[in-house]
């Protein structure tokens, strides 16, 4: 995030994106042709895959870029925050995945954690009578995210992590470039400094990566204990923010930090399971 407002003054928004994911892309696709182990994806599954892949990568970020046009980003921060809570309800609604008090409190705490690590900046007025419609846009790419992160664990679950992540990303370009041509990308080069292009190299490296790791994780563990793990992302851009650019920070972050990582560890919470002479004795004390 503290690199992609470092560069996105220098290039459009769809530009931006195409060059993050296509270098994401670049890093994805050799390592699945060096696999020994070749996987063929079904045929059936080409286009649903596909779909995610544009959803997360392309049709998230236009709706979120949109929704920023007219909403400050501490709100917009916060509004995206609640992207574990849409997958939780989401997962629940399809029976993916059983929504315990436990969960809901801890996801709750760190929405709480995101609002008070951003203080102020989420009070901060829209612009006049459109800021609804940046919210809703804002709140759209929230839900695309929730329902591609429950979507996701049914193809993970038949196909490796990585040949899944190269080939939706992958999909995601082709979405991309169409956007990009709007903005003049193949008409001129970027007009990128040094700098910049340092930092698009990064968020691309970044974003093969972390996507890899991303799906990785939802096929070990439930997608709200995923998602949970994105709240602490506005506060260690405040934090790098702060460091790399010269950002001020609020006194509330210390705060909001506290609360998200109080309400990951909520969320993630397990039941302790009974010893199996607890076990015993509540089976002879049924019988009798």
């Amino acid at each position: 995030m503290v690199a992609t407002r470092f560069v996105v003054d220098q290039t459009g928004p769809a530009s931006l994106a195409l060059l993050r994911y296509a270098i994401g892309a670049c890093c994805l696709i050799p390592v699945v042709l060096l696999t020994q182990s070749r996987v063929r994806i079904a045929p059936r599954d080409i286009a649903p895959i596909a779909l995610l892949g544009i959803t997360q990568f392309g049709i998230l970020i236009a709706l979120l870029n949109y929704g920023l046009r007219s909403v400050p980003a501490g709100r917009a921060a916060l509004i995206f925050a609640t992207l574990p809570l849409l997958t939780s309800l989401v997962a629940a609604a399809l029976g993916r995945e059983r929504l315990t008090p436990s969960k809901l409190a801890g996801v709750l705490l760190t929405i709480a954690g995101v609002g008070l690590a951003l203080g102020d900046k989420t009070l901060q007025p829209g612009g006049a009578d459109v800021a609804w419609l940046g919210e809703l846009a804002v709140f759209a790419s929230a839900l695309s995210g929730a329902v591609c992160s429950v979507l996701y664990r049914q193809y993970l679950e038949k196909y490796p992590t990585l040949p899944v992540s190269a080939f939706a990303m992958l999909a995601s370009v082709a979405f991309l470039a169409l956007l990009a041509a709007r903005e003049g990308f193949f008409a001129s080069p970027p007009a990128l400094t040094p700098g910049g292009w340092l930092a698009v190299v990064f968020i691309g490296l970044a974003s093969g990566g972390g996507y890899y790791l991303w799906l990785w994780a939802l096929n070990h563990g439930t997608p709200t204990q995923v998602t949970m793990f994105l709240a602490p992302s506005p506060v260690t851009a405040t934090l790098l923010g702060a460091w790399l650019l010269g950002e001020p920070v609020s006194r509330m972050l210390a705060v909001g930090l506290v609360a998200v990582v109080a309400g990951l560890a909520l969320a993630h919470r397990r039941l302790e399971p009974r010893s199996p002479a607890l076990a015993l004795d509540s089976e002879r004390g049924r019988a009798l």
